[in-house]
């Protein structure tokens, strides 16, 4: 068994650290379950594999250092927040998409399509594997096509449909009107939905 380095919580505690075999056999016996509990949560195999590899990752990189005993409800913390990421990253590009096929045949000053869409489900994936690279290669796109817009647009429109913040969020982060809000996010979208007319994708 490793020593914690001096001034580390372990030792502080007098706790030893997890050897890399005690560490090696946890994550060996925990992947079964984990993967089971994120497909539960994700409905989606591929997705629920990508999501128990990060976790295991991620707790094998950063701390793999802490006592064998405290490995379980770290790696439970690590794995839910993992998911927690995944469905949300899922449902917000989701909604880009569904977002920017509203703007994509309408003129500049619409309602913003946010106000409907944001109701519905949109934290599911595409089924089947075609679809799920179809969706994703049109979300390479999005977020190429977005990181061309200008600054304020650029701004308004991450904030309101990635970090999900409301029109008045938006406004106060921006120090602009609510009008100039939907003005941005508007011209952005129609920016995005044309950008991707013109390489031949129809939403």
């Amino acid at each position: 068994m490793v020593k914690a380095p001096a001034g580390s919580h372990p030792q502080a505690t007098g706790q030893t650290l997890a050897s890399r075999i005690e560490l090696s056999d946890f994550l060996a016996g925990v992947e079964r379950r984990a993967f089971r509990q994120a497909q539960f949560a994700l409905r989606d195999e591929e997705a629920a594999l990508d999501v128990v590899q990060e976790a295991m990752l991620k707790l094998a990189e950063k701390y793999a250092a802490r006592p064998a005993e405290e490995l379980p409800l770290l790696f439970q913390r690590i794995l839910q927040n993992a998911i927690r990421d995944h469905m949300r990253r899922s449902r917000v590009r989701n909604l880009w998409v569904s977002l920017l096929s509203a703007f994509g045949s309408g003129e500049e000053g619409e309602p913003d399509p946010l106000e409907s869409i944001e109701t519905t489900d949109t934290g599911m994936l595409p089924a089947g594997p075609q679809g799920r690279l179809e969706q994703s290669q049109t979300l390479s796109i999005i977020e190429s096509e977005i990181s061309k817009l200008p600054a304020r647009q650029r701004e308004a429109f991450l904030m309101r449909y990635w970090e999900e913040m409301d029109i008045a969020e938006t406004a106060a982060a921006m120090g602009c009107s609510e009008g100039s809000v939907k003005t941005h996010c508007s011209r952005a979208s129609h920016t995005l939905a044309a950008a991707l007319r013109a390489k031949g994708i129809e939403l």
